[in-house]
């Protein structure tokens, strides 16, 4: 399945209406099934599966380390007239598996859930352990990533609608996953990073979207101490940046920065 499709369009430029082509991003339902039991459905870009499904089971506390997934399966199939969906089957541990089933069971019975996945308030919004960082990242180095991110968003630039998420080492871009979903391309992109065995003090997160908390929480759980948001952070997510000791910038763009949080984390 292509993540972008042309579709006929009526453009009108001034007074004049002409037929054209535009080139629009494909948003598609995905399945996370665990063991064979489904746990949730994302609409996303159906490119990196993997990522998303690897991202999403990490980030979301199902796997707590890759070795817990055994196998990964992608299955596409016809859903109704307009759209395709995608099956994802993940094979994962044992006990892993056992407590994705306990948190299912408490949520037997439950009319509504605001937070996918979520039985609680507590568990929506879970205590953090504090981010480790040993060496500060030069300032130059996220200007730098930030000149190139905009290049680098290949899919954005044809469709004007995707998000991306970044892996930002000594101002290079590593890696970069784009979707739909803000919290999808983060996870594509912290899928590919497990699979890596990357230094998490290496470098920086750059993301096209704000910076809400979840997305510090994503971030956190994989041990990156730099985040950095081309739109504003809210101001949950500073506070659990603050906690987690995160440096979080914000309305970042090559020439001017927003450093909200642990601003010892940046060597200027």
């Amino acid at each position: 399945m292509q993540p972008l499709s042309s579709h006929p369009i009526l453009r009108r430029q001034g007074q004049m209406l002409s037929p054209s082509q535009d080139i629009l991003a494909e948003e598609v339902p995905i399945a996370l099934v665990y063991n064979g039991i489904s746990h949730a459905v994302l609409m996303a870009s159906p490119q990196d599966l993997a990522e998303l499904a690897i991202g999403f089971s990490l980030s979301e506390g199902i796997l707590s380390r890759i070795e817990q997934l055994y196998d990964l399966q992608i299955e596409e199939q016809p859903l109704n007239a307009y759209s395709q969906a995608l099956r994802i089957e993940l094979r994962i541990a044992g006990e892993r598996f056992h407590l994705l089933q306990q948190r299912r069971r408490h949520m037997s019975g439950r009319s509504s859930c605001g937070l996918c996945g979520i039985d609680s308030l507590q568990a929506a919004l879970p205590d953090i352990a504090p981010v480790a960082r040993r060496n500060p990242l030069p300032l130059s180095d996220i200007q730098r990533a930030l000149a190139d991110m905009d290049a680098a968003q290949i899919l954005r630039r044809q469709t004007g609608s995707l998000h991306a998420a970044a892996w930002a080492v000594k101002g290079d871009i590593l890696a970069l996953y784009e979707d739909v979903g803000r919290h999808n391309a983060l996870d594509k992109l912290l899928g590919h990073l497990a699979q890596t065995g990357f230094n998490s003090e290496d470098g920086a997160v750059l993301i096209s979207s704000r910076a809400s908390y979840e997305m510090i929480a994503k971030a956190a759980g994989m041990g990156i101490s730099c985040l950095v948001a081309v739109s504003a952070a809210t101001a949950l997510a500073l506070r659990l940046a603050e906690h987690s000791g995160i440096c979080l910038i914000g309305y970042a763009r090559p020439e001017q920065q927003n450093i909200y949080t642990h601003p010892e984390h940046i060597q200027a």
